[in-house]
């Protein structure tokens, strides 16, 4: 997307992102049904702040919007990425 590379299921820390692209320092989870559970919501967020902590912001969505709202998922991604762009120059 825009000539950044994304990597699937990308090891960082103790973690396992989605998608990552190490140029826009982003991360992109997709969530199932399992993320509205409690536990792990809360695991969820603690990953969340600890990959903050390493600079790398998060773009968080549920599997339905991807299923259903494909192009406002890409949307919401170009919107970062020329956001980013904009404000790294």
């Amino acid at each position: 997307m825009y000539g950044y590379d994304f990597h699937r299921q990308k090891p960082i820390d103790n973690f396992i992102l989605d998608f990552f692209c190490h140029e826009l320092m982003l991360g992109i989870e997709l969530d199932g049904i399992t993320h509205s559970f409690e536990e792990v919501e809360l695991k969820d967020q603690k990953k969340e702040l600890k990959l903050n902590e390493l600079g790398i912001y998060i773009l968080r969505f549920k599997d339905e919007e991807v299923y259903n709202n494909i192009e406002n998922v890409l949307k919401i991604i170009e919107n970062y990425i020329i956001n980013y762009k904009r404000t790294h120059p």
